[in-house]
């Protein structure tokens, strides 16, 4: 008598729980060529807010990790340009931090995927993808995309307009 409301809580517990744990999420990032004389790839940040906007988790940022031609350093210091994403938390991330930082992006389609157990942590619910994308002689620019953790699988999408292109989300099973 007493095994059987011990099974239906484990039960309970399993049915609520492996839905995250069993999702993966995809983040696809369009990176488009701007046509200028003094082309510089973006320096990108990704990552999970709450619907109000609260910073969850960092999931990539693409910089200039190493010395490039002429001697210049790293570009840590160009970080505070992604500037929505620096007041949110990227001042206290130490970088480079291994399996988040890493070189910047050529233009194209770039594609981030994140195992289910890098996000086991984080309770169901809604949230917003981050991409925010910002270029030495260029612009800056922003785009959240909607998603809902825990739920079934799903796809969303948006797209900036200037220095990122089409930006999509997928929770898959």
């Amino acid at each position: 008598m007493h095994k059987t409301p011990l099974l239906v809580s484990t039960a309970l517990l399993a049915a609520v729980t492996s839905p995250v744990l069993a999702a993966d999420l995809s983040i696809t990032v369009e990176i488009p060529r701007v046509n200028t004389a003094a082309y510089h790839r973006p320096y990108v940040a990704i990552w999970i807010e709450q619907p109000d906007q609260t910073a969850v988790r960092t999931l990539a940022v693409w910089y200039q990790v190493a010395a490039g031609r002429g001697g210049e350093g790293e570009g840590k210091d160009w970080l505070k340009d992604l500037r929505t994403w620096w007041r949110k938390g990227g001042r206290a991330l130490t970088l480079p931090a291994d399996g988040l930082s890493g070189a910047t992006r050529a233009p194209g389609t770039q594609t981030l995927r994140i195992p289910g157990a890098r996000l086991n942590s984080l309770p169901a619910g809604q949230y917003n993808v981050v991409v925010e994308a910002a270029r030495e002689q260029g612009g800056r620019e922003l785009v959240r995309v909607p998603f809902r953790w825990g739920g079934p699988a799903a796809r969303t999408t948006a797209a900036g307009s200037s220095e990122l292109g089409a930006v999509a989300v997928a929770v898959t099973r």
